[in-house]
């Protein structure tokens, strides 16, 4: 594989980094949590406006860390979808101006394949087909992993991602922004079995339930009501208990699918992708459970839970080995499913006559 230099701006990172072969040679990341924390959320127009401010030090600094130049780039990426728009073009745009000016390839990443590839840069035999987990504040999916760009949607929320109900959790229970981080620390100190809380299961219209689809919002909705019952009844919030309680609930939940879903399948490895692959409830259940059915399971390190360039960069080397390149002209899409991958590759020509 080549050495890649990628740009990740879907949401509120500013990510660079430069990877050659799964091995990370260069990886700098500007949050902006801080920002938006006084918002309770992400504000598009602000994440754009400070991705402008970030992009150039971020590249500067990723040279830096690597020890090389230009020269020895072999082509650029970035992420290009799903994302908020105006934060995409950033990274894109970026990423397009310098594939024109250093004559190199551009290479379009789809931001859920790169969280698949977090896996790769701590486990570099890792090969499909296995089953990736994809978990984050804006996603959750059971993901069948055949190929490089070849995916199959299994299973999924059918209305809050996994993370979304953390930040909504925390914000119900006043305890701040982003809600994942602290709901694990709260539940650390907390009983997981305190409060008896809803997983959440899919009906169908001829009776019985999907068994990988997942829900997510009347679990949010009974944190609400026992919130308010105790309140009404004078009592004090046991703030950690409710945490862990949440989380052991969502982190079951989880386990419970992903492990049938491999069964099923007959797939012998679940990958953990996604924001909340940094939970240490899910990560303990699931390599538990995983482990009494025979199951491999692997999770990215930590700082490559969240959003990185290094993913990205990771996913674009193996599609840069494979001859996938993008056009120029490729826009940037809020949506895209992950089943089209393929959509972001033209093998004509990819650079203009200049």
């Amino acid at each position: 594989m080549g050495i890649v230099l990628a740009i990740e701006t879907s949401c509120d990172e500013t990510a660079v980094a430069i990877v050659n072969n799964r091995k990370v040679l260069g990886n700098v990341v500007a949050s902006q949590i801080d920002i938006h924390r006084e918002f309770g959320g992400v504000v598009p127009e602000v994440a754009s406006r400070h991705h402008l401010e970030s992009i150039n030090v971020c590249i500067a600094s990723v040279f830096e860390q690597a020890g090389f130049g230009w020269d020895e780039v072999e082509a650029i990426a970035a992420t290009c979808a799903p994302g908020l728009v105006g934060a995409l073009l950033v990274g894109a745009s970026a990423a397009k101006t310098l594939a024109m000016l250093k004559q190199k390839p551009f290479i379009g990443v789809h931001h859920l394949e790169g969280h698949i590839y977090a896996s790769y840069l701590s486990q570099p035999d890792l090969e499909p087909p296995f089953l990736c987990l994809l978990v984050s504040g804006g996603h959750t999916s059971f993901i069948e992993v055949k190929s490089c760009g070849e995916y199959e949607l299994l299973g999924q929320t059918r209305d809050d991602a996994a993370g979304e109900a953390f930040d909504k959790v925390a914000r119900l229970l006043g305890v701040g922004y982003p809600g994942g981080p602290v709901i694990d620390r709260l539940a650390k100190e907390g009983n997981p079995r305190a409060f008896p809380l809803p997983e959440g299961r899919i009906s169908l219209p001829e009776g019985g339930y999907h068994p990988y689809d997942c829900s997510f919002s009347g679990l949010k909705t009974a944190v609400l009501y026992l919130v308010q019952r105790l309140e009404k009844e004078g009592k004090d919030i046991p703030v950690n208990d409710i945490a862990a309680s949440f989380q052991y609930t969502v982190a079951k939940a989880l386990t419970k699918r992903a492990v049938r879903c491999a069964g099923d399948r007959q797939l012998q490895t679940i990958v953990v992708g996604g924001g909340v692959a940094a939970n240490s409830g899910l990560r303990q259940t699931l390599t538990a459970a995983a482990q009494k059915a025979g199951i491999a399971v692997h999770f990215p390190p930590l700082k490559f839970c969240t959003d990185n360039a290094a993913m990205i960069a990771c996913a674009a080397a193996e599609h840069f080995d494979r001859g996938d390149r993008s056009t120029l002209d490729l826009p940037v899409q809020s949506r895209l499913p992950i089943t089209e991958v393929a959509s972001l590759y033209d093998t004509a020509e990819v650079l203009p006559n200049l």
